[in-house]
């Protein structure tokens, strides 16, 4: 099998292009309609170890300069997928980052045909707790298209049926499975744990995008072959994806630490060994009636006769 080729500067020759620094240099490389796919988790703005604290106008000023690189870069037909949550400001105010930047997409719409076809949301379950406002449990995927004949493979990405053996009672398809054989539309919101703790794909930087994030994209939305794009690449996700599924694949981030894992990554996926949590794993669930699903305090709030 022939080495994958990974270089440092675009060409359209690599297989994986791990570009360290600002990301306009590197979608300044790459030719206009290039990329089949861009997907990408960019910093929220909130002052974490490995983004600068900006204002928020200095913050949108920078994603409008990238946004438009990607939309540049983008083949007719092809798709934009961009993960956000949310600013805190200085209030400890919350500021959803993609009603902020949806009208920075819609601008293009005239001229380039960006439309926005779903707000997914990722419910990851498990995070900070919150004293003040509710704990957040979730973030947006913003995906657009360039044009209307877009690539959408759904049985790429379809999941198990909930009750797959329930068949119509009425109609002209009485008797039969009313379901799909392949499974169902994953429909708007994915459970899909956060990498955090003892998770499987848990490498140095602390806010890792999901494998399966990219993936499920990645699959219904390229081919095999395809250039998928991702401008702030972090340990390399959106590449390790890419490369699990035949597709090129560049990317950039400003810190040599985490390309290097990148790297490391992409080779082993190349390798067929990259730890990975697979697509469509049921998040688990512990037994009932053990100590870890039985609440200590439970006989003490019966005993005072509240409510459990």
């Amino acid at each position: 099998m022939k080495k994958l080729r990974i270089r440092r500067e675009y060409d359209k020759k690599n297989d994986v292009t791990l570009f360290q620094g600002d990301c306009r240099s590197l979608l300044k490389q790459i030719p206009d309609n290039s990329a089949q796919l861009v997907v990408t988790s960019p910093p929220y703005n909130v002052g974490k170890s490995y983004e600068k604290r900006r204002t928020l106008e200095e913050y949108l000023d920078l994603q409008r300069e990238v946004i438009r690189e990607c939309v540049r870069i983008l083949r007719p037909g092809g798709s934009i997928c961009w993960q956000v949550g949310h600013h805190v400001n200085g209030n400890n105010q919350v500021v959803p980052l993609d009603i902020l930047l949806h009208p920075l997409f819609a601008k293009h719409e005239k001229i380039a045909g960006i439309r926005l076809r779903n707000r997914i949301i990722w419910h990851f379950e498990h995070g900070l707790h919150c004293k003040f406002r509710f704990s957040g449990r979730h973030e947006t995927i913003l995906w657009y298209t360039k044009g209307d004949k877009y690539r959408f493979n759904l049985d790429a990405v379809r999941v198990p049926q909930k009750y797959p053996g329930k068949k119509a009672y009425k109609g002209p398809n009485r008797g039969n499975y009313s379901g799909h054989p392949l499974g169902k539309n994953p429909g708007d919101v994915w459970i899909i744990p956060n990498v955090k703790g003892r998770h499987v794909e848990k490498t140095i930087h602390p806010c890792q995008f999901p494998v399966e994030i990219p993936a499920k994209f990645i699959l219904a939305l390229t081919r095999r072959g395809n250039l998928v794009v991702d401008p702030y690449l972090g340990v390399g996700s959106t590449a390790a994806a890419a490369v699990l599924f035949h597709r090129k694949v560049a990317g950039a981030d400003l810190k040599k630490k985490y390309l290097n894992v990148a790297r490391d990554r992409v080779r082993r996926a190349e390798r067929g060994m990259l730890k990975y949590r697979a697509m469509n794993t049921p998040v688990y669930e512990p037994p009932p009636n053990t100590p870890l699903t039985t609440s200590p305090f439970a006989k003490v709030a019966k005993r005072r006769g509240a409510v459990t």
